[in-house]
């Protein structure tokens, strides 16, 4: 195989990969879902709360999506009344390097824009 087609085999990998990734983080919630998760366990409320501006149904939609997805687990705990826990997944955990990296990217380049704007 050429070394071209190595690329652009190697690229379309790339996309693919990226694409599955976007699929499954991807919308505007997730990730802020994860963020909240980030700093320990919560409850369904404890989340609306975190997550600014989410609705309860999208919240519960979201919440699913991310349990199909292993991202989240979530735990019925043995309290009257019934109280439900959602945490990262160890197998999100992986993610937690990417997660930090965005936010301090987002950082940077608000600062960056910022700065921009006021010369």
């Amino acid at each position: 195989m050429s070394k071209d087609k190595e690329k652009i085999k190697a690229c379309k990998h790339k996309i693919r990969a990226i694409s599955d990734t976007m699929y499954v983080l991807g919308g505007k919630w997730k990730m802020h879902i994860l963020v909240a998760l980030y700093f320990g366990s919560k409850r369904y409320t404890d989340l609306l709360e975190d997550v600014e501006g989410i609705s309860g149904k999208m919240l519960s939609r979201e919440l699913k999506e991310m349990e199909t997805n292993l991202l989240i687990s979530r735990t019925i705990m043995d309290t009257r009344p019934i109280t439900v826990k959602y945490e990262l997944t160890e197998y999100c955990e992986k993610l937690v390097p990417v997660i930090s990296n965005l936010a301090d990217w987002g950082s940077s380049h608000r600062k960056e824009i910022i700065k921009r704007a006021h010369v």
